[in-house]
């Protein structure tokens, strides 16, 4: 697999903020020390535009490629925890009692955080690229919330994507689902 350089030379900070975000689960709505976290990398990075509290804890941030572009690109990841005991033992297991990353929003709020710093490092594209930090999303509808308080009214966005780990995928490969996949658990 080809790892991009900027990826590459950032991969001891984004491991560190998967193990801190992991140790530190918080269940939806109550995403307040990630949130946190999310939005200090996001000005490190650089973003153009940033909006925190969004659907009570989430954030949306816009980075403007170095070509000007109707297309406005959307990139979701969530950051909710479950209401599950870890006993993984890991070094980095989750410090709050009852609480875990078990589906992998640590994950997915990582992947988010390394794709703003590459987006922001390179501009490399084209329009606008819309990155949406999701609280809420195990059955609580944070997306439902975002919404409602004007997400697409505020950063409309051509398209949107999302990427979720696969535990039973292959390891070091990404598959893409044309159109519509795991938009709701019913």
């Amino acid at each position: 697999m080809h790892v991009l350089p900027i990826i590459a030379k950032a991969q001891t900070e984004l491991e560190n903020l998967f193990k801190a975000f992991h140790k530190n689960p918080e269940l939806g709505f109550q995403e307040f020390e990630t949130a946190a976290v999310v939005e200090k990398k996001l000005l490190e990075y650089g973003v153009d535009e940033i909006e925190t509290g969004i659907g009570k804890t989430g954030i949306v941030a816009v980075i403007k490629g170095n070509q000007v572009g109707p297309r406005s690109i959307g990139i979701r990841a969530d950051m909710d925890a479950l209401p599950i005991e870890e006993m993984t033992n890991l070094d980095y297991s989750s410090k709050n009692n009852g609480r875990m990353h078990a589906c992998g929003h640590d994950g997915h709020t990582t992947m988010l955080l390394g794709a703003a710093k590459y987006l922001c490092e390179t501009r490399n594209f084209n329009g606008k690229a819309v990155l949406i930090f999701q609280p809420a999303e195990e059955g609580l509808g944070g997306a439902r919330l975002m919404l409602k308080e004007g997400l697409f009214k505020k950063y409309s966005c051509s398209e949107i994507y999302g990427i979720h780990n696969s535990p039973n995928g292959r390891h070091s490969e990404i598959s893409i689902c044309k159109g519509k996949a795991m938009a709701g658990a019913s």
